[in-house]
């Protein structure tokens, strides 16, 4: 995952350090220089800001003291409450931090050799589908000597600050970070994918059996290096940042810095017979004000819980913005959860394995219907089909499929203004097994995502076997851009793009034909078929000039739904189309009977329901069962 790391802007962190050190100078970034260019993109600036080094901050500068905490971090004046949380999350996963802060023993600063020091630092983020090393100088912004951004705890920690300050320059400038999104700095930190919960729509906090089973797959995330978060939306302007009684902060993010299961009660009965409670950890990125309800530091809820199991979860009485509470108060007080999980894609792993297939594409204009690829959502059915479709199969009788689409992410600048999303989301349609061209009309739609302007749109979605086609598009036609699509399911799904709209000509259509008519065949279902000596374990066989479709096997049933749909590019319109029912067996299939279909074009029957056939030739023999197809 972290592997190939590319220079961002063309800066090479260890030639530059090289060459300052050579010429005995503090390295000054001319791409992100120490301007209010690099703090706003649009606006007059506030108090006059001076540039510092930490040097000139205070005495003994370093990266980390005591080491990297959750605690360390503390929101500054910009409304970037969504990446301290981001940021508090990552600080409690060692192995993902020293992935953001690489050679972070390197990049420390040492007393013992002052001249080893070259005032500039690197720092790793994923970013459209690959890892970016993004330079910086340690010029930071400050008031009265003060750092006006992120901040530690400590005078003299600056990790944060200069990662803030990396993140900015990807974003174009500091005020880019106001009222940004978590789940954007968590997959930035970490290359996984975020999905959104929204906890008042899924009316968690009344049911306890769907509470319970989201508990569990947060619990899961958590277990396996994720990262999470949480937030109380605000409605109107009046409610950002406001406190409710309980000490909670709306439209506000919280890093969900530890998930566990609590056994209640003391002594030795606990080992055999106790109650666990779902319990979360939360942390204000405000470094204070905390939650003040049941299982709040100072709560008689605690003394339900022995000394030991509380030392374990590490529990202080301290209005350090980092708190206990219920996952049922959760669900009820919060209303947004973020999950961003790690996507293992490593066969040595103990845990699930996925198979990613990623794909970049982009939605374009073109005056010419069949070269446009900006159509719009379904609302505009004249040009939806006109946008980018790709094509995957699940390859299980049913299987998880995580669906995730990203645009391209855009900088604010002043020369630039304000960098802004497009409504973006995709629908998932459910087509036949031997499709190889685009789709030009509905067909069975099978899941599809919400609109939304973000940076990226998550689906997780459960599909029986068969193909699909994912149709990503804006939500309005003629609008442009790039995106990043990722699909993962655990087997490989083939996903691939379809370009064509039709079967290519070449120099031997003129000689071999050229087909002269489409169609589909959709097989729902069959009845009656023949019981020898049990009931059959039966698959359909569509055939079409030498081309041939096959369902998966319904075991044990006179009765079988196949729902499989084969669709034919027909060169001879007058051939007939054989649908064949077969019995599997371990040595030899046995043929249960067919049908043949003549497939006129003027037929408007929407379903045929035929008696199966032998396949005696010339002569019409009549088999038990019927077949259900459109």
């Amino acid at each position: 995952m972290f592997s190939g790391v590319k220079p961002y802007e063309n800066q090479n962190y260890s030639a530059l350090k090289r060459a300052c050190l050579r010429r005995k100078v503090l390295f000054e970034d001319p791409n992100f220089p120490a301007t209010d260019d690099s703090l706003y993109y649009q606006g007059a600036p506030g108090p006059a800001v001076r540039w510092k080094r930490p040097k000139d901050i205070c005495e003994d500068p370093r990266l980390f003291v005591d080491g990297i905490s959750s605690h360390d971090l503390h929101q500054g004046q910009v409304g970037n409450c969504w990446f301290v949380a981001a940021c508090s999350s990552l600080a409690s996963r060692e192995a993902l931090w020293q992935k953001v802060i690489p050679d972070w023993k390197e990049q420390e600063w040492d007393p013992k050799k002052p001249d080893a020091y070259a005032g500039i630092f690197h720092f790793h983020f994923w970013r459209f589908g690959e890892w970016v090393d993004v330079v910086i100088d340690d010029r930071l912004p400050t008031v009265n000597n003060q750092l006006i951004y992120c901040h530690s705890s400590s005078r003299n920690e600056f990790w944060c600050a200069l990662v803030e300050k990396a993140y900015a320059k990807l974003a174009g400038c500091y005020q880019a970070l106001d009222g940004g999104n978590t789940a954007d700095a968590l997959v930035d930190f970490t290359g996984g994918v975020s999905e959104p919960i929204d906890l008042t729509e899924g009316g968690f906090a009344h049911d306890e059996a769907k509470r319970n089973e989201l508990f569990e797959r947060v619990l899961k995330v958590h277990s396996r290096g994720g990262l999470i978060s949480a937030s109380i939306k605000a409605v109107t302007a009046e409610d950002m940042e406001a406190r409710l009684a309980c000490g909670l902060v709306k439209g506000h993010a919280y890093a969900i810095t530890d998930v566990r299961k609590v056994r209640l009660g003391h002594g030795l009965l606990t080992l055999f017979k106790s109650e666990k409670l779902d319990m979360i950890r939360l942390r204000n990125p405000w470094g204070e004000r905390e939650w003040n309800g049941p299982w709040s530091d100072t709560s008689e809820e605690w003394q339900q819980v022995s000394k030991s199991e509380r030392e374990k979860m590490g529990m202080t009485v301290q209005d350090d913005g980092e708190f206990w509470m219920t996952f049922k108060d959760l669900c009820q007080y919060f209303t947004d959860i973020i999950k961003c999980r790690l996507i293992n894609t490593s066969y040595l792993s103990i845990h699930k394995t996925w198979e990613e297939a990623r794909l970049h594409g982009a939605w374009t204009h073109h005056e010419d219907p069949h070269q446009n690829r900006s159509g719009g959502c379904i609302n505009h059915k004249d040009t939806f089909f006109q946008n980018p479709q790709y094509i995957f199969d699940v390859k299980k009788p049913e299987d998880e499929v995580l669906i995730c689409i990203q645009q391209r992410p855009k900088q604010s600048t002043r020369r630039g203004g304000k960098g802004e999303n497009l409504a973006i989301g995709f629908d998932i349609y459910q087509v036949e097994e031997n499709r190889q061209y685009r789709m030009h009309s509905l067909q069975h739609r099978a899941a599809s995502s919400i609109y939304i302007n973000s940076r990226s749109v998550f689906l997780r979605t459960e599909q029986p076997e068969g193909r699909y086609v994912i149709i990503p598009t804006t939500f309005e036609p003629g609008h442009t851009g790039e995106f990043l699509l990722r699909i993962f399911t655990d087997v490989p799904s083939s996903c691939r793009e379809l370009r064509l709209d039709e079967p290519p000509r070449s120099c031997w259509s003129s000689l071999c034909g050229y087909p002269q008519q489409v169609t589909q065949v959709h097989v729902l279902a069959a009845a009656g078929l023949k019981e020898s000596p049990s009931e059959p374990n039966s698959y359909v066989i569509i055939k079409c000039e030498g081309d041939k479709v096959r369902s998966a096997v319904q075991k044990g049933t006179s009765k079988p739904e196949y729902n499989v749909k084969g669709i034919f590019y027909r060169k001879k319109p007058g051939q007939s189309i054989t649908i064949q029912i077969w019995n599997h067996r371990v040595l030899k299939d046995e043929f249960l009977g067919q049908v043949c279909l003549k497939a006129d074009p003027d037929d408007l029957q929407a379903l045929h329901t035929l008696r199966l056939q032998d396949r005696n030739n010339g002569q019409c023999s009549d088999l038990p069962g019927t077949i259900a197809a459109t």
